[in-house]
């Protein structure tokens, strides 16, 4: 899975998701209600995952020739909480490899 650039860009989009959850129920809610403090190292994870993302992005943009609006959609999917994933699961369709043309005889 991790092969191919639309794999790639999947596997990234759910973890920076998971990421960005992680940061907001965690790092937020235990800093409010109790002594623990989450925020720095989730907040350091989700923003590596982010640029991940944005790179994995570039890569899948070019690899499926994709125009500057879905571009521009799959990067404003990832500033809310849940857009990778509604994003992954509305752009099913576009998210396939091209399949290899066969090798001429």
């Amino acid at each position: 899975m991790l092969s191919t650039a639309v794999g790639r860009f999947k596997v990234i989009s759910i973890a920076e998701g998971c990421s960005f959850l992680l940061l907001l129920v965690f790092g937020s809610l235990l800093s409010r209600i109790s002594d623990i403090n989450l925020v720095m190292p989730l907040g350091l994870l989700h923003a590596v995952m982010f640029i991940l993302y944005l790179l994995a992005l570039m890569d899948v943009r070019t690899k499926l020739s994709w125009d500057n609006k879905t571009t521009l959609l799959a990067f404003i999917a990832a500033i809310p909480p849940f857009g990778p994933f509604v994003f992954d699961y509305k752009m099913k369709h576009k998210l396939v490899e091209p399949a290899a043309a066969p090798a001429a005889a």
